[in-house]
């Protein structure tokens, strides 16, 4: 559009993308959300630093703020948003279900709670859904299935939505299992111009938050397609809706759909639609924020093909979802199948715990939903990501899995199937991973030693034992032996992937075996190949064995390597060829699962304590995480106390009794 932008950024993320692709950047003071990119006075300031006429929000918080829109306005700038007393009043969950409710739009019923008396939901139905009246993205948000936990749930979901919105006011309403979480995309301009585009299904959720995102939904035709547009519609005009915002609704078995609340803002989600409708949704925002119309009508706008987003965010399915940190040390994007990747990171990119921990949203469109999602599948498998513990191959899964691919996306999908929260190699997978990390790491010590360039790759004037290399996945030891032989290929012996343990402080095999010299061995036969190494480069390195040829990226960062095939990325790690001293275990001890701060601490030295129990809680990124006692057993120690910043792994607490 020939608009020039101007990027603002916390101390954080100066080094990151969006800074250097805009055409201007001004630095904010600080490091924190409240410091930074919450902060009005900050962001007004550098927008007249620079002489910028309008400030779009984004999708974050700052975009469903009323004061800060009012401040822009009042400021004479372009506000790229809907109108202030829209946003007020859309922000207050309770009275938009109110409204909607006049205007005949289905809503679901709810019961609003007033200080600490619970009493006005006796008789109210369990499944409940505690939620914050002015949040969103899941925070502040608790399924109660019964009565004993509802105290419990509405002042936790009380302290987030505080501590992420500045509003601690929660209410319940009806939970439905089995649901479908469905949101139509709204346009408006002043000149009577109001479509929608259409839906957007974004059921598969962790922690009530969205990772896979799609157009069209596989559970709508296109009568019900129909109403829940004219329902979208009827909110957009009773409201006095203005540019873009969405419309969520709750989508029963049945067929019956309830308003949820209305997202004043671009969703992250917004790039599915614009797959499917060919419209640039930002483009329409600022034409609208201009004065301009809609460049389209209801009648213009089709659906074409599939489209379906997966975020990758920097996080540990397996531990919860809990968001992860580290250093972006290798970053590549597969360039096919051809998908969009909107990403705020690239290598040397540090995933911090201040800001959302999303890395990248990756979108693919295909003539037919089972293509985008194998598309996608496949884009995300072939994708270079070291450093940092993300989602990827949670999210490969998901996308591969029978019960997504025939459609059952509801809401509780992640615990309903199974589906595996992390990827398993196979045996031969880790075999071959472990010979191609001890061969390139052979080829790149030969390089290194330029004495060497005149011998033969491994030779050796006498009959030496061959050279000698071990690794671990996860708590599995793998050792791999090679000698070079006459032809340039290489003898490698590799033994079988097998898990290992500690009995007494003496590392043994768990097929009863003591492990050579001190150390665990791999259960299972030996695996004999004769493996040729072709060229390489970038990385890349040929293995060709028993007329197999492997094509694998190698990565090594320290003792830490990173062998990517075509199932994906093999994390090892090199064991050293000296022991070396461990940090000794603290038995029964409870460590902080991240960094953050412990918000309460429910238990004192000597107190007996039953598994399950609560013994504190600790918050991060405005998410709170509670730490239990995994057994039964006494407290014996307490290192946390309220209000202390704790780092991951810190101990928290100490009890005899538990392992």
């Amino acid at each position: 559009m020939g608009i020039t932008t101007v990027a603002v950024y916390a101390e954080g993320d100066a080094g990151e993308p969006f800074v250097t692709e805009a055409d201007r950047a001004v630095a904010l003071p600080g490091r924190t959300a409240a410091e930074t990119y919450l902060n009005t006075g900050s962001l007004l300031a550098a927008a007249a630093d620079t002489g910028a006429g309008a400030i779009h929000p984004g999708y974050g918080f700052v975009s469903e703020r009323a004061d800060f829109a009012r401040a822009v306005i009042g400021a004479g700038l372009t506000w790229v948003g809907p109108p202030p007393d829209v946003i007020e009043i859309m922000g207050d969950k309770l009275a938009a279900k109110r409204m909607m409710a006049d205007v005949g739009v289905p809503v679901l019923p709810s019961w609003e709670i007033s200080g600490d008396d619970l009493g006005g939901l006796a008789g109210a139905p369990f499944p409940l859904l505690v939620k914050a009246a002015a949040g969103g993205g899941g925070k502040g948000m608790r399924v109660v299935p019964a009565a004993a936990g509802l105290a419990e749930a509405v002042a936790a979901a009380r302290r987030e939505a505080a501590a992420a919105f500045g509003d601690p006011t929660v209410f319940c309403e009806r939970y439905i299992t089995g649901a479908r979480h469905v949101e139509i995309q709204i346009l408006a301009d002043d000149h009577g111009g109001v479509v929608h585009c259409f839906e957007r299904e974004c059921s598969i959720q962790r922690r009530h938050q969205k990772i896979i995102e799609e157009c069209p939904s596989p559970a709508l035709d296109d009568d019900l397609r129909d109403r829940m547009g004219a329902a979208a519609l009827a909110a957009a005009k009773a409201a006095g809706y203005r540019g873009a915002g969405t419309v969520e609704f709750v989508l029963e078995p049945s067929g019956e759909f309830w308003f949820l609340e209305v997202n004043t803002r671009l969703q992250v989600e917004h790039p599915v639609t614009e797959a499917v409708t060919g419209l640039d949704l930002v483009r329409e925002q600022l034409l609208v924020a201009q004065g301009l119309p809609l460049s389209v009508t209801q009648d213009g706008l089709a659906i074409t093909g599939h489209a379906i987003e997966a975020r990758l965010y920097a996080e540990d399915p397996a531990a919860g979802f809990l968001p992860a940190s580290g250093t972006l040390l290798d970053w590549c994007p597969a360039g096919r199948p051809q998908c969009r990747w909107d990403s705020g990171a690239e290598r040397g990119s540090v995933a911090g715990l201040e800001f959302d921990p999303m890395l990248a949203k990756v979108i693919a469109h295909a003539p037919t939903r089972a293509e985008a999602a194998l598309r996608l599948a496949l884009a995300l498998e072939r994708t270079r990501i070291r450093g940092v513990t993300t989602n990827r191959d949670f999210l490969v899964a998901t996308l591969r899995h029978p019960e997504f691919l025939a459609g059952g996306t509801t809401t509780d999908f992640i615990e309903r199937t199974g589906v595996p929260l992390a990827r398993q190699p196979s045996p031969g997978e880790l075999r071959i991973a472990a010979v191609a990390a001890a061969l390139a790491a052979q080829a790149g010590a030969r390089r290194g030693t330029p004495v060497l360039r005149s011998l033969p790759s491994g030779w050796r004037n006498s009959v030496m034992p061959p050279e000698k290399a071990a690794y671990r996945h996860a708590q599995l030891r793998l050792e791999v032996g090679y000698r070079c032989q006459r032809d340039g290929r290489f003898a490698v012996e590799v033994a079988a992937p097998g898990e290992t343990g500690h009995d007494g402080g003496r590392e043994t095999r768990h097929d009863g075996g003591p492990a050579a010299g001190g150390h665990p061995a791999a259960t299972g036969e030996e695996t004999r190949l004769l493996v040729r190494v072709g060229p390489g480069g970038g990385g890349w390195t040929d293995l060709e064995e028993g007329g197999r040829r492997h094509r694998l990226h190698v990565f090594r960062h320290g003792h830490r390597v990173w062998v990517q095939g075509p199932d994906g990325d093999v994390a090892l790690t090199e064991v050293p060829r000296f022991r070396q001293a461990e940090p000794e275990a603290v038995p029964g001890a409870l460590v902080a699962p991240m960094p953050g701060t412990v918000l309460a601490v429910h238990v004192s030295p000597g107190d007996p304590v039953t598994a399950g129990q609560l013994l504190m809680i600790v918050e991060a990124m405005k998410m709170e995480h509670r730490i239990t006692a995994p057994r039964a057993g006494v407290v014996r120690e307490v290192r946390a106390q309220p209000g202390q910043q704790v780092a991951g792994g810190d101990l928290l607490a100490v009890i005899d009794g538990a392992p």
